[in-house]
């Protein structure tokens, strides 16, 4: 808008007397100085809060109205800089005044910018999705006329412009008698302009709603302020632009933000605040013996069981030590992980856990996705035509975790794209004349079905997974997740669920605890601590369960314990946790290659930063400088779950146990058969030795009939017996590929294949021969092959 020369000029007096004012306290001088001084940008930032102290209805008008007052305070602060310093200025140039400080109620996200704020001014966050190429925008030109010797000038403004009212943008090429205009390039005025897209950040974005976009212009030392990835927080002047049609029928306008000040926000803008309680307790917590079971109960408790994918989701979420070497080599920090199983054992549940309590986290499908959404795309815009870059979910993820459910159902093109991305963390792009380098620092968490749906326990790991080894190699740690048919385990988590189901918050109405104790420790004898959940007997089970003291931590206590031990500590490796490392590596690959069916993961140098990466979240876990050899095995302990598919290994051994478990009862049975088909005179030949055992007299004859010696056993085994017992026994240890099987299993065994039975004496003296022999050994009624 146009404004009076009476108010302009007022409106300047105001500005300079708020510069010289002592509510500054000089600092806008001193900046002004040191701008001069470094030949630093020509742009001062003024906080809206020392100007609401000098004067807040002045204030209040330039929120309201700012296009009126930013020009008389631009021309203020170029007289004072003239003034302290003529020669800084060029004619013509200006020094701009850019705002900062609380907004309050104007600081929106795009959500929130209503019609309301049209106008005005306001503080926008979000992060930046598409950037435009930096183009020069003519400010004001000059032209030359031959033929009467004139110099022509005309001045541009458009609908962006905060000083008077927009000009035409026809460039002259004759002046009013018709004589050609040459221009004159060299005295002509430009500055550099570009167009941004901010969208609302993901983690605050309304579910089931796109999240909502904004187009913001900046210009002059704004332009490549910021790039696509980026968090950041625009001050700026909200307006609304006249569609390309003049004659708009609907009354729809565009609109946009007009930038005057750009401030990159951290990544860990929505950092927890922590207060001094909040550090006692983390420092008391971290000093526990048993704080990595204690996370990893905390992460997602309404989950059963996986308490190792648990320790290795907080070691995640740690993470590693990233490094940049002198000469240019990038160590990531970040670790990745993925897990492959059967339907229904809550993979996405585990991943929708890690949603809710990383500070960054994006999710996405792998069907929803393509290798372009996943990294970066280039596009045309829709108003100029021209290529700019758009970001993908990676870039946005940058410094935070990407959830990719459904891992196998992308392409093999889209998956080849996220290689770069797992291992270099960035996404380079060169096309459509763009080539750019975008930063994805992220840890990526997968989640897959295998090759057939189910886990088919005949095939090896890597078979099952389906997945190439240039890509397997890149997951730090993959699990295989097993749907497992077993009474006692079907049991607890149907129990589990059923709680689950049952529970009630107080915000549904019940009275949330149904069992008002705690128990958990001395931090919950305050009720106002926070830090442990109350004991409830619909989450946490009956009481007689509580001897086990599964205490769980609060999701915002976890929270603030995870980020509080991610950023402020960065462990060095001792040298004998890096002797304990080497060791351990050097194993696995000797393990590896030996190995018939292999791990789940191809072991190659990778493995080694793996390793290092685990151990140092390890340490981190517990607040120390330094990775020690603790750190380093409980870091292999979750390794070697993960690559030896301990859960697989557990499952055949209960189907094993469950096996020689109904071997033993039917072959109970079979003996109480035998010996109610005993004829009674041999019953009562016993019973009449027993009687005779308790008669001093015929104690002799009892002694006969009841204990048969040694030598008698010995003269009854032929040498065709003995080799037949060897024959036997042996095909069947190496039919079934057993080195350990119980005294009773081989009575049983030998007795339904052997022509003529066994007694039990013989078995154990021929047991106890090849014992002799060292081809076997005998302990506690089991035997160990040799």
């Amino acid at each position: 808008m146009d404004i009076s020369e009476e108010a302009f000029a007022a409106h300047k007096r105001t500005f300079l007397d708020f510069l010289d004012h002592d509510v500054g306290h000089g600092i806008y001088m001193d900046t002004i100085r040191k701008m001069i001084m470094n030949k630093q940008r020509r742009r001062l930032i003024v906080n809206i809060s020392d100007l609401h102290d000098y004067n807040s209805d002045l204030a209040r008008r330039l929120l309201r109205n700012p296009t009126e007052y930013i020009q008389p305070f631009c021309d203020a602060v170029t007289e004072v800089t003239r003034s302290i310093d003529p020669k800084f200025l060029k004619e013509g140039e200006q020094v701009v005044v850019g705002f900062d400080g609380p907004f309050v109620s104007r600081r929106v996200t795009p959500r929130d910018l209503l019609s309301k704020f049209i106008g005005s001014m306001v503080c926008v966050e979000g992060i930046v999705t598409k950037c435009s190429l930096v183009r020069p925008k003519v400010v004001k030109s000059v032209h030359f006329c031959p033929s009467t010797g004139k110099i022509i000038s005309r001045e541009y403004r458009d609908i962006t412009s905060t000083t008077g009212l927009p000009t035409g943008s026809v460039y002259p090429t004759r002046d009013e008698n018709g004589n050609l205009l040459v221009t004159e390039y060299g005295l002509c005025k430009y500055k550099d302009h570009q167009t941004l897209s901010m969208q609302e950040v993901p983690e605050k974005s309304a579910p089931g709603q796109l999240p909502r976009t904004i187009d913001v212009v900046v210009e002059d030392d704004l332009v490549d302020a910021c790039k696509p990835g980026d968090r950041v927080a625009i001050v700026g002047i909200y307006k609304a632009l006249p569609g390309k049609n003049k004659g708009s029928v609907n009354g729809v306008f565009r609109t946009i933000l007009i930038a005057n000040n750009v401030t990159l926000l951290n990544k860990e803008a929505n950092a927890p605040i922590y207060s001094t309680e909040d550090l006692k307790n983390i420092k008391k917590i971290a000093d526990r013996q048993d704080i990595f079971d204690l996370l990893a109960n905390s992460l997602a408790p309404s989950i059963f069981g996986h308490i190792w994918i648990k320790k290795a989701v907080i070691l995640l979420m740690l993470g590693g030590t990233e490094k940049n070497l002198k000469n240019g080599t990038h160590l990531r920090g970040d670790i990745n992980m993925m897990m492959v199983g059967d339907p229904s054992v809550a993979k996405s549940q585990l991943l929708r856990a890690i949603m809710n309590i990383a500070p960054l986290a994006i999710s996405t499908t792998g069907r929803g996705s393509s290798g372009v959404g996943l990294t970066a795309a280039v596009t045309s815009d829709q108003e100029t035509g021209e290529r700019r870059l758009e970001a993908g979910a990676m870039v946005l993820a940058d410094r935070g975790v990407i959830c990719i459910d459904e891992f196998d159902k992308m392409n093999d093109q889209d998956r080849v794209a996220i290689h770069e991305v797992m291992e270099q963390q960035t996404v380079t792009i060169a096309k459509a004349g763009i080539h750019a380098s975008l930063n994805a620092r992220c840890s990526v968490v997968a989640a897959a079905n295998p090759i057939y749906g189910t886990y088919d326990r005949s095939l090896t790991p890597t078979k099952n997974i389906g997945l190439p080894d240039s890509l397997l190699s890149r997951f730090d740690l993959l699990f295989i997740v097993l749907d497992q048919m077993d009474p006692e385990i079907d049991g607890h988590i149907s129990e589990h669920v059923l709680r689950m189901h049952r529970y009630r918050s107080a915000l549904d109405g019940g009275d949330g605890t149904l069992d008002g104790s705690q128990y958990g420790g001395e931090e919950e004898a305050d009720p106002g601590s926070s830090v442990f959940v109350k004991f409830n007997r619909m989450l946490h089970g009956k009481k007689a369960q509580r001897g086990r003291k599964q205490e769980s931590l609060t999701i915002n206590f976890l929270k603030k314990y995870i980020h509080y031990a991610k950023h402020r500590v960065q462990p060095e490796l001792s040298d004998e946790a890096s002797e304990n490392i080497a060791t351990a590596y050097a194993e696995l690959r000797n393990a590896n290659s030996n190995a018939k069916g292999g791990g789940t993961l191809p072991i190659t140098a990778r493995t080694l930063e793996t390793i290092i990466r685990l151990s140092t979240a390890h340490a981190k876990l517990k607040l120390s400088r330094t990775v020690l050899k603790s750190d380093v095995e409980a870091a292999l302990k979750v390794m070697n779950f993960a690559i030896y598919h301990k859960e697989l290994t557990d499952m055949d051994e209960r189907e094993e146990a469950r096996e020689r478990e109904s071997e033993r009862k039917r072959q109970a049975d079979h003996d109480a058969n035998d010996n109610e088909q005993v004829p009674r005179n041999r019953r009562r030949a016993r019973s009449g030795q027993a009687e005779e055992a308790a008669t001093e007299g015929e104690a002799t004859e009892a002694m006969d009939v009841d204990e048969p010696p040694a030598d008698q056993s010995e003269i009854n085994v032929t040498p065709e017996r003995v080799e037949a017992f060897d024959s036997i026994l042996g095909q069947h240890m190496r039919a079934n590929h057993l080195e350990v099987i119980s005294i009773t299993d081989i009575d049983r065994i030998i007795n339904a294949e052997a022509a003529t039975s066994y007694s039990r004496t013989e078995i154990t003296f021929l047991l106890e021969r090849l014992q002799t022999d060292n081809r076997l050994m005998i302990v506690d009624d089991m035997v160990h092959m040799m």
